[in-house]
């Protein structure tokens, strides 16, 4: 059984969340675009820039201690990702930017004519980097695509579209749009069986749940910390054997080291202290020997939390007439899915629906999100996509009530 989460606890942990505007609260449900940051991140990111400020690799005192706090980042990010070694985590701006450079990397593995498998749940983040690199090789793209009345996928949804010829398949852990868990675990061993490499966009599935990349049998899997409440910073993790077989875009007086010829340029020192700031923050909720471990309990926590409050939500908003939430909505099924909860409202634009929320200083997401692929396959693009409200472990039962009462008031008042 999981620690009971404490959210008061959490909450006096994030500066942010104490915040006012015309003394009303902020509430953060915008989450899955970026979530507030706790004060060990600051204090982390403030400490490298005052004390560590410099580039790798002297014989001076800045430089030494710079160079000790990126092995720290790195080791924190191989026991968040429950990695075999430290040589397997790369750091990078986000995981938009970090795929565009592996989708290139990789790419020397691949011949006209080969093909590979991509996501209609998908963020674009995974989904046009390959497609740039298809047309740039004359690669064959097939998809693997959901049903838009469960919003899942079926269980052939990968089989079918498998071939001898295929050569990676990319998908993501949890849509940003749908807050669908995919059985990334199940997937990845028919693409593994059918000899594919495996990417895997963990973005929005890293602030919810555990990774185990040992256990999931990917190649390779991205998130960016940022979602997962640190800096603006992208974390990579990537089989050993494939990041040493695979050709490196890099400056010459770079070595072929690991992971170092896949960071390219100086890297973002108080980033990746904001992020150790982050995975610090995170452990203090587990119990457990190890930091993997202590981290792992962290998220059964305080996903047991969240799933509580997501279904507050879902059943609030099943009240309103005219509203269709565009996701997993069964009670017994919230484990299936992320905190993040899309939904459109006949006779109101999602957009409008934002703003009005803004007014009352809930802070949500309209539109496609990114999500092109999904709110496509919906239907939505030319209605304005979606109402998207992201929960995390720092939101509240008044918080998720304030959003109701407040959708209730736009609807009377429209």
């Amino acid at each position: 059984m999981p620690l009971a989460f404490d959210a008061a606890s959490s909450r006096g942990q994030f500066p942010a969340l104490a915040l006012t505007d015309d003394g009303a609260p902020r509430v953060y449900f915008d989450n899955p675009a970026g979530t507030q940051v706790p004060r060990q991140v600051i204090d982390r990111t403030v400490e490298c820039l005052t004390f560590k400020n410099a580039n790798l690799g002297g014989y001076f005192k800045t430089t030494e201690e710079a160079g000790a706090l990126v092995d720290l980042a790195h080791q924190a990010c191989a026991d968040f990702y429950n990695a075999t070694s430290v040589s397997e985590i790369v750091f990078g701006q986000n995981m938009t930017t970090l795929t565009l450079h592996m989708s290139r990397c990789l790419g020397r593995k691949f011949k006209t004519g080969d093909e590979i498998v991509l996501s209609r749940m998908d963020h674009d983040a995974n989904v046009a980097p390959w497609l740039l690199l298809a047309e740039d090789l004359g690669l064959v793209v097939r998809w693997m695509d959901f049903d838009t009345g469960t919003y899942e996928f079926p269980d052939d949804a990968l089989s079918k579209v498998l071939s001898d010829k295929t050569k990676l398949v990319a998908f993501g852990m949890a849509s940003n749009l749908t807050g669908t868990v995919n059985d990334a675990r199940r997937f990845t061993a028919q693409a593994k069986a059918a000899g594919a490499i495996v990417y895997l966009d963990s973005v929005q599935f890293a602030p919810h749940y555990a990774i185990d990349v040992q256990d999931l049998g990917a190649d390779i899997v991205v998130s960016s910390a940022y979602k997962w409440f640190g800096p603006h910073q992208g974390v990579l993790w990537g089989r050993e054997q494939l990041l040493k077989e695979t050709f490196g875009y890099k400056v010459r007086p770079a070595g072929e080291d690991l992971p170092h010829k896949f960071e390219t340029g100086t890297l973002s020192h108080e980033g990746m202290a904001g992020t150790l700031g982050a995975i610090e923050y995170l452990e203090q909720f587990g119990v457990g020997e190890t930091r993997a471990a202590r981290i792992s309990s962290a998220w059964a926590a305080m996903a047991e939390y969240e799933q509580k409050l997501t279904l507050r939500l879902i059943e609030g908003l099943k009240t309103f007439k005219g509203l269709t939430v565009r996701g997993v909505t069964s009670a017994n099924a919230m484990h299936r899915r992320v905190p993040t909860v899309s939904f459109t409202l006949d006779g109101h634009h999602p957009t409008n629906l934002a703003k009005d929320f803004a007014k009352d200083n809930i802070f949500v997401w309209s539109g496609h999100n990114y999500a092109i692929e999904p709110v496509s396959r919906m239907g939505l693009m030319d209605t304005g996509g979606v109402l998207r409200i992201g929960l995390a472990h720092y939101n509240t039962e008044a918080e998720v009530d304030a959003l109701l009462s407040s959708l209730t008031r736009q609807i009377r008042n429209a």
